[in-house]
């Protein structure tokens, strides 16, 4: 698949794999910015994606390593959208040092999927399943006991962590 970008910035990099074998191709901030709410990262780059496809922005895994959380968990770009593709992330707080990426760096990861044409039908019942409507931990409940919402089975933990 052939997909047309328009680099908005001199500095700015096509995305790109590190292995072919990778289905995320790596995304490079041209810039930063930073508010109180969140760090801001533009990458310089804007992109026609093709129609019945989506482009989806993860973390790379190096997010491990930083003080950051993608802010919208994954981000989406639709096919109409011909902006510049900027990354934002929260603060996560989890140590006392500030370790964000630089201008530079790869933040992000791009991955284009198609999506099916979906049309729905409304109807009075749903097809039954041996799963029913049980979520939220539904499957870790391996006593069959009727879970309270925003309870976690204890068979999750470790006892001597308790």
């Amino acid at each position: 698949m052939i997909v047309k970008i328009k680099l908005l910035d001199e500095r700015a990099k096509l995305p790109n794999r590190a292995h072919y074998s990778d289905a995320g191709m790596d995304i490079v901030a041209v810039s930063r910015k930073i508010t109180i709410d969140y760090f801001e990262y533009g990458t310089g780059i804007s992109i026609a994606i093709p129609p019945n496809h989506a482009g989806f922005i993860f973390p790379r895994s190096s997010i491990s390593k930083k003080n950051l959380n993608l802010c919208n968990a994954v981000g989406v770009i639709d096919s109409n959208f011909r902006g510049e593709i900027k990354i934002r992330f929260n603060e996560n707080h989890h140590s006392n040092t500030l370790n964000v990426y630089e201008v530079g760096d790869k933040v992000a990861q791009l991955i284009i999927l198609p999506y099916p044409e979906i049309s729905f039908l409304e109807v009075e019942d749903l097809d039954k399943t041996d799963r029913g409507s049980g979520g939220f931990g539904h499957t870790d409940n391996k006593f069959g006991l009727k879970l309270e919402e925003n309870i976690t089975p204890i068979t999750r933990y470790n006892l001597s962590e308790l």
